[in-house]
């Protein structure tokens, strides 16, 4: 597998998990004031889908100006 496949399932897992710790936020907050720890477990896998959907999101734009220049070079 190479980095690119790599990053994608990571991202594919990371968004399940995003989405089970905040369906786990509601839930507690139906029970009352949830703990801090409940409230801010989201956060964690928010910020690495960030970082790994901007790799997604910047990696065409890259391959095509590396393309280019190899193309004039």
């Amino acid at each position: 597998m190479d980095w690119n496949k790599w990053i994608r399932q990571i991202h594919r897992w990371l968004s399940i998990i995003f989405t089970l710790t905040v369906i786990a936020n509601f839930v507690t907050m139906a029970f009352g004031q949830p703990p801090a720890w409940v409230v801010y477990s989201p956060l964690l896998p928010l910020f690495l889908l960030l970082f790994s959907g901007l790799y997604m999101f910047v990696l065409p734009y890259a391959t095509k100006g590396r393309g280019a220049q190899r193309a004039s070079g």
